[in-house]
């Protein structure tokens, strides 16, 4: 890989949810395997995000993924604890990129030159491939909660503030993963 630019994408998973850890992940790739199908991960099904999220974990040259809590959330706010996932997953890439970019608005702080790209998990196939793992990493954690909790159906709405979380928040109570400085969580305590 010598005489190439490592570019790294970074993106999250999980800022709008009321529960959960919020997850992100690093992506160099390699330009010799190259990844066929990479796309935005809301924009893919699951089956096809599962079959790519192994590809990504087979062929990058690095990945990582990273998160932070929901009491880092609380402590932190939301777009500050995204960006420490972030950061947290940059820094446990097993190479060390030349260049960042992130999607959204909002570079992590970890030395390296970064560059926010809107709608970057769109365009940059680093960017969609960090997309990819944030988004199944963070579905298999909610799956892991639901066996926790079932009664609050995390396998289904995965923490986002559905009609059904909601109602199961109002009979069961906030559990430790509820995110207590959002709104409809704080009204509810």
């Amino acid at each position: 890989m010598s005489g190439t630019i490592l570019i790294c994408g970074a993106d999250e998973a999980g800022r709008g949810p009321l529960a959960g850890p919020v997850y992100a992940a690093a992506v160099i790739l390699d330009g010799k395997r190259p990844i066929a199908g990479l796309a935005d991960s809301k924009k893919l099904s699951e089956r096809k995000r599962d079959l790519l999220a192994d590809e990504i974990r087979q062929h990058a040259a690095a990945w990582a993924i990273a998160s932070a809590t929901a009491a880092e959330i609380d402590e932190i706010n939301i777009l500050q604890a995204s960006l420490l996932a972030m950061k947290r997953a940059i820094e446990a890439l097993s190479l060390r990129p030349q260049e960042v970019l992130v999607d959204g608005l909002y570079c992590p702080q970890t030395g390296i030159p970064s560059r926010a790209v809107v709608k970057g998990d769109s365009k940059i196939a680093e960017i969609s491939a960090a997309s990819i793992l944030a988004k199944t990493a963070r579905d298999a954690a909610m799956l892991e909660l639901h066996l926790a909790y079932p009664q609050y159906g995390f396998d289904a709405h995965k923490g986002y503030p559905t009609a059904v979380h909601l109602a199961a928040i109002r009979q069961h109570g906030i559990i430790p993963e509820h995110r207590k400085s959002f709104r409809p969580v704080r009204e509810l305590l």
